[in-house]
């Protein structure tokens, strides 16, 4: 167990960095700029993206959208899991 114990201070960077991942894989802002779609910053809300997939009449484009929501779905849910590990893998750390 002790050599299991020097590992659990990396589970939230390994879950940060599944985050970071899932953020590079989300390509919504270049979406919408090849559709000539002007967007304010380079983070789309998922308010956006959901009545862009709605509105729009395209299959393809509204397929790479429901992806492009789905990966800030699970960036999002990585980066919630990896806060909330920091506290028992510091406990489990520590003991």
């Amino acid at each position: 167990m002790n050599f299991l114990s020097s590992y659990w201070l990396f589970i939230p960077l390994f879950l940060f960095i599944i985050a970071v991942i899932f953020r590079l894989l989300d390509n919504s802002t270049l979406l919408f700029l090849k559709k000539d779609i002007l967007v304010q910053s380079s983070n789309v809300s998922r308010k956006v993206l959901k009545r862009h997939i709605v509105l729009n009449e395209d299959p393809e484009f509204t397929r790479q959208l429901k992806r492009a929501l789905l990966y800030r779905n699970f960036q999002q849910s990585f980066l919630i899991i990896a806060a909330i590990s920091v506290p028992p893998s510091l406990y489990l750390f520590l003991s």
